[in-house]
């Protein structure tokens, strides 16, 4: 008698997922648009428009007048609400996914978003209050690994999720494959953190210059040339650089070779002709084609001398690819492991969209 009444239960079951999985995608866009939002307050050199947390000017941060949203006040006190709107949401997240959902690792992964937003706010705070500017790069890297965590969640809670978890899936990816993806997201974690350090320092960039860095391809820091870099600069109302702002510069360059390499590789592994059918060859060819975009974005910056609208893009841009790296990486990882449960050949919809509903 049962047997009547479990397919509406098991299709409202359904439906609930589908709403958990969009609600967890939308708040990963709202955390890449906070991101974006920080991004232009640190290009800006606005992160002190508004000079007290939590409140702003005196005011409730909710009922600060919007007549008085000008200037830089404008950005630091909107990327002040967007991160308050995700925090309500991560609450949220969180609580949904203690409650609806029977993994215990995801709910471990709910709460663990939950407290990296409450951390970010804090840093957010202390950034202010403290006027530290090691906080702010921290709050940045901080604020990708929060991102990352989401997209995780949005996998997991997607039906192409429980599509690799079923029994029939395709054979195991390329041992290779895993770890490529796994490096390179690591290394654009990492190529975010300098960038996130470089964007902190509020000065103008160290090297002027690309695809040359001051005339050379590894340029000199020797203390006659650094003279001569300074007064170069000095004459165009420019700070001045010391090595260590200049190599590191160099090291953001230098990596993005690194990530490009990565990312190429593993455009070509996924075209392996067992992974046709999955979504990994769609998914690097997206993960190739924001590498290109990126690139040019990046020298578009050093061409510009760091426009914040440009800076942002790129913020924007490398964000994007670490959620696709974390992507191709946990369904690489995800195949694997049900795979060597239950090898079973079957071929995944090119077009499988990880917000589908």
């Amino acid at each position: 008698m049962a047997e009547p009444t479990s397919i509406p239960a098991l299709a409202i079951e359904g439906r609930h997922k589908r709403w958990l999985h969009r609600f967890a995608f939308f708040t990963a866009i709202a955390t890449l648009f906070l991101i974006c939002s920080g991004g232009m307050v640190t290009s800006k050199g606005v992160g002190l428009a508004v000079p007290d947390w939590p409140t702003t000017f005196g005011y409730n941060m909710f009922l600060f007048p919007i007549s008085k949203w000008v200037g830089g006040i404008f950005f630091e006190h909107v990327h002040r609400l967007v991160a308050s709107t995700v925090g309500f949401l991560t609450i949220i997240l969180a609580i949904w996914l203690w409650r609806a959902e029977d993994r215990r690792w995801l709910r471990n992964l709910g709460f663990a978003a939950l407290a990296l937003v409450i951390l970010q706010g804090l840093l957010g705070g202390l950034r202010v209050t403290l006027l530290k500017d090691e906080i702010g790069i921290f709050h940045a890297c901080l604020a990708q690994m929060f991102f990352g965590l989401l997209v995780v969640i949005t996998l997991a809670t997607s039906r192409l999720w429980q599509q690799i978890s079923s029994a029939d899936v395709p054979v195991v990816p390329a041992r290779t494959l895993v770890r490529t993806a796994i490096f390179t997201t690591a290394v654009i974690y990492v190529q975010l953190a300098l960038g996130a350090t470089m964007r902190h320092e509020h000065r103008d960039l160290a090297i002027l210059d690309f695809p040359m860095a001051y005339g050379q391809i590894i340029p000199s820091v020797t203390t006659a040339k650094l003279a001569q870099i300074n007064a170069w600069r000095n004459a165009r109302a420019l700070s001045e650089v010391t090595p260590f702002h200049i190599w590191l510069q160099m090291a953001h360059r230098l990596l993005a070779l690194v990530v490009a390499a990565g990312v190429i590789a593993c455009l070509f592994q996924t075209r392996a002709a067992e992974l046709r059918g999955t979504p990994l060859a769609r998914l690097s060819d997206t993960w190739f084609l924001l590498l290109a975009c990126q690139i040019t974005l990046g020298a578009w910056v050093i061409w510009s001398n760091k426009a914040a609208d440009i800076a942002t893009a790129h913020v924007a841009i490398g964000a994007t690819m670490l959620a696709l790296g974390v992507t191709i990486s946990t369904i690489s990882l995800r195949l694997s492991q049900s795979s060597a449960a239950g090898p079973i050949r079957r071929s995944y919809p090119v077009t499988e969209n990880l917000h589908a509903s």
